[in-house]
Parts: structure tokens; C-alpha cells; sequence
């Protein structure tokens, strides 16, 4: 028979298997974790002529976002609050939500910024960024390995 080191740790049994010396606290306190909770999934498609973005923002409508672009970087920001009130003659109720996120994207100096589109629908935030003509033609340099 042998000793066994007991080991409980909040919310390790939902992330990984014990077998693993893992520190769940250490995650769920680590800011830049969360900060990445919270942003909104993306996908970035490059094609011939371009490239296409989509974020995923479900929730929200065309009115919340703000994007702008600055310094070469595009930023997509979205706001939303819900507040609902509840009067009767015995109660009062009230309740509100917010959410909000962030991104910013560098982008590269083949991209058109007067071209840039954006769509929202069915919760995916579209983007369609034009490629200068030079770089539609440049092909892609060869690395030789010595």
C-alpha cells in the first residue's frame, strides 16, 4: 500500500484529467486568460484580390459596433446594455446586462483602406479588404534551404 498526495483544485476535474500536475487556479487568475475569454472568435481568409474576416459576435446589433481605422490597425469595438424594468403593485424589478469587447487588427500595407466593407448578419461581423494591384501580382518568394 502507498500514500497518495490529495489534491482538490476548483474546476481542474472540467478542464483536464488528474494525471496531469496542473494549477487551474493559476488560469482562472491570470488576467490576460480571461481577456481572451472575452473576445470574440475570428477567421481570416486570404484570397487572390483580398481577404475576408469574420468575427463572431452573436447578440449584437449593426448599431453597437464601432470600427474605425488608425495607425494601419483596424478596431472593432461593440456595446450593448439591456435593462428591464418590472412595476407591479407589490414588487418592484429590474434587471440589465452589459457586454463589450475589443479587438484590433494590424493591417498590411497591401490592403486598400478607402475599400474596406463591413456586414453584419445572423451574428457574424463580415469584412471584405481590397488588395493593391501590386500585390495581386507578387508572387511568393522561394527559400532555398542550405
Amino acid at each position: 500500500m502507498s500514500l497518495v498526495k490529495f489534491r482538490k483544485r476548483p474546476f481542474e476535474s472540467l478542464l483536464i484529467p488528474d494525471l496531469l500536475d496542473f494549477n487551474a487556479n493559476q488560469l482562472f487568475n491570470d488576467h490576460l486568460w480571461l481577456k481572451k475569454m472575452d473576445e470574440p472568435a475570428l477567421n481570416i481568409k486570404e484570397k487572390k484580390d483580398g481577404f475576408e474576416i469574420e468575427l463572431a459576435a452573436p447578440g449584437y446589433d449593426k448599431k453597437d459596433f464601432e470600427i474605425t481605422i488608425d495607425n494601419g490597425c483596424l478596431n472593432i469595438s461593440a456595446k450593448k446594455t439591456i435593462s428591464k424594468d418590472e412595476k407591479d403593485e407589490n414588487y418592484t424589478r429590474k434587471e440589465f446586462s452589459y457586454s463589450s469587447f475589443e479587438r484590433s487588427l494590424e493591417l498590411p500595407e497591401s490592403i486598400i483602406d478607402e475599400k474596406i466593407k463591413a456586414k453584419y448578419e445572423n451574428g457574424i461581423l463580415k469584412f471584405n479588404l481590397a488588395k493593391k494591384e501590386e500585390a495581386k501580382k507578387a508572387k511568393p518568394k522561394v527559400i532555398e534551404i542550405s
